[in-house]
């Protein structure tokens, strides 16, 4: 709320907020990397035997009794410094968003709400006393439904399902996505992960910053986590501001972006973490991401 109150009015392009889904739970996450050892805790490939090192655990409490209440006056600012063709991406799951859109309503109007986008995936657990919960939510607003950004043509294509129907052309084209898009999370043994326990797909914010942003232009996060939105707009070439005041994640954030220099980093001091440890160098391609 502080720094939302010190952007200026009408001052964002775009706004995209992950914040915690109040699931009454802890969020954890541990990484691990394993060594091939001739007394290691476990059998893998070719029937090796390997030890396990942990690199690190990640939490963060997402239990809030009031979760609205919490919500309403970070998107009532966020309406305030949205450009007037500007669009924010709510992400919330089923236990809120029905709540989340009713408030969002009466914040930007009825006639302001776009989509819903529903963001399927296919991992973890299935309880067997209700359908498995799979998806997430993320509900689009923007601040004028009369003039608004969104680059149809920017937007990266999906494969057909049934290419044979619709011909060769158009099937090595591609399609536009729907708004249900099937999109793994971050896989537990991928460059991208940081070790942050709720980090979204990069391929998740790409998609949104390309359809929702111009180049130039600003996108704000105050829920910004591993820095995801972050990383996507560095790829698209806009300019961007994240914040969170969770230190874990200014510390993840800090070891994501310790290749760019030419970010300002305001209230924390991330050198202590941009630091090689004699973890990294024993592991040097754990919780890294390289830009492509």
């Amino acid at each position: 709320m502080q720094v939302l109150k010190e952007l200026a009015t009408a001052s964002v392009d775009l706004i995209y907020i992950d914040p915690p889904f109040n699931t009454g739970k802890i969020q954890c996450r541990t990484r691990i990397r394993t060594l091939r050892s001739e007394d290691g805790d476990r059998v893998g490939f070719q029937g090796y035997r390997y030890r396990t090192v942990e690199i690190g655990t990640h939490a963060f409490s997402d239990i809030f009794d009031d979760y609205l209440a919490f919500l309403e006056p970070r998107l009532r600012e966020a309406y305030r410094v949205l450009a007037p063709h500007g669009s924010l991406y709510l992400h919330v799951d089923y236990r809120e968003v029905h709540y989340c859109k009713i408030l969002l309503d009466t914040i930007f109007g009825r006639d302001c709400f776009l989509n819903e986008i529903i963001w399927a995936y296919d991992y973890g657990g299935r309880p067997r006393r209700k359908w498995p919960p799979k998806h997430d939510n993320i509900l689009l607003y923007v601040k004028d439904p009369r003039n608004y950004t969104f680059n149809t043509e920017e937007i990266e294509r999906i494969p057909y399902m049934a290419p044979g129907l619709v011909g060769p052309a158009k099937a090595s084209r591609g399609k536009l996505p729907t708004d249900v898009w099937w999109h793994t999370i971050v896989p537990t043994n991928s460059r991208e992960r940081t070790g942050y326990p709720t980090q979204k797909p990069l391929g998740i914010l790409k998609r949104i910053v390309q359809a929702s942003s111009n180049p130039g232009d600003l996108v704000l996060d105050f829920f910004a986590g591993s820095g995801t939105t972050g990383e996507a707009c560095l790829l698209l070439g806009r300019r961007f501001i994240l914040v969170d005041n969770n230190q874990e994640a200014l510390e993840v954030m800090a070891r994501r972006f310790a290749h760019v220099s030419s970010i300002e980093w305001i209230g924390f001091d991330p050198r202590p973490f941009q630091q090689p440890s004699l973890l990294d160098m024993a592991f040097p391609h754990a919780g890294k991401v390289t830009p492509k």
